[in-house]
């Protein structure tokens, strides 16, 4: 029998301790590097005052692997975005409309689907 109930949550593993600066060497080499570094960096450091105030790596843990995904995923979203599935501009501009509908005191009402995109 364990002594952990079958409800615990599995904790992911802890990054490597030079996880960190290899990431931000990633994120630097990378095209994204005006973005990624400081929006990088200030997570870290948020979450490097978190640690100091709670005495917990959770935080910072958490901001290593969350930026370990978007490096991984950045090529598939790449490749989507230059395959021209993308539909983000129909869905921004339905938002701006349901906006402007709700400033008038109208209530947005259902819309045509995304348009359709030529079969794979």
């Amino acid at each position: 029998m364990s002594a952990q109930p079958d409800h615990a949550p599995v904790t992911p593993h802890a990054p490597a301790p030079g996880a960190p600066a290899e990431l931000l060497a990633q994120l630097r080499a990378d095209r994204r590097a005006a973005q990624w570094v400081p929006a990088f960096e200030q997570e870290w450091a948020a979450a490097l005052e978190e640690s100091r105030r709670t005495f917990s790596l959770a935080g910072l843990c958490e901001v290593v692997q969350v930026w370990q995904g978007r490096l991984a995923s950045a090529p598939a979203v790449d490749a989507f975005v230059a395959s021209g599935y993308d539909n983000s501009a129909f869905i921004v501009e339905a938002a701006v409309a349901d906006f402007a509908a709700l400033q008038a005191g109208e209530v947005p009402g259902p819309r045509p689907a995304a348009p359709d995109r030529a079969p794979l």
